[in-house]
């Protein structure tokens, strides 16, 4: 496998990875985020730049997530500074199967340990079982499920190391 980059704050080549992953599952039956939502304008107005990370294989721009310091829509009861929040986790489909989910997992927790918080959290639908069972498969534990704006998704956490 090719060797993989890793930058910050490059909201146009997330949003490629995020339209090109949820074009891909739609046409796949498994709709997932709805592109037009996924524009680099869009995901600008949700979430900072600065929280992106880009993995990039070969010049090419392969997977992403985004990374919060808060969630008050998601994690509404949280104190600041106990958890980062990852949202937006794709892979590009012409780069699945290589663990790059994994990886990138792998990689928000030591961005979570280098700002020393005790918690990496996250949310998924909760009709969604491989999503769920990638998330438990990389230790992350099931908080509860609750329903948010309409949506039902499960919290998860992962206890983060600090020393």
């Amino acid at each position: 496998m090719t060797e993989l980059t890793l930058t910050w704050s490059d909201v146009e080549a997330a949003s490629r990875v995020l339209i090109a992953t949820a074009t891909h599952r739609a046409k796949r039956g498994e709709p997932l985020w709805t592109p037009t939502g996924l524009t680099p304008e869009r995901l600008s107005r949700h979430y900072p730049a600065q929280g992106w990370r880009v993995a990039w294989q070969g010049g090419q721009a392969v997977a992403t997530y985004v990374l919060l310091d808060a969630d008050t829509l998601f994690w509404p009861d949280d104190l600041p500074g106990v958890a980062r929040y990852l949202h937006k986790l794709g892979v590009h489909p012409d780069a699945q199967g290589q663990g790059l989910s994994a990886r990138m997992l792998e990689d928000a927790v030591q961005q979570t340990h280098r700002k020393k918080c005790s918690w990496l959290r996250l949310d998924t639908a909760a009709n969604r079982p491989k999503l769920r069972a990638l998330y438990e498969n990389a230790g992350f534990r099931r908080v509860d499920e609750v329903e948010v704006k309409g949506l039902r998704v499960v919290r998860y956490e992962l206890p983060i190391m600090s020393g």
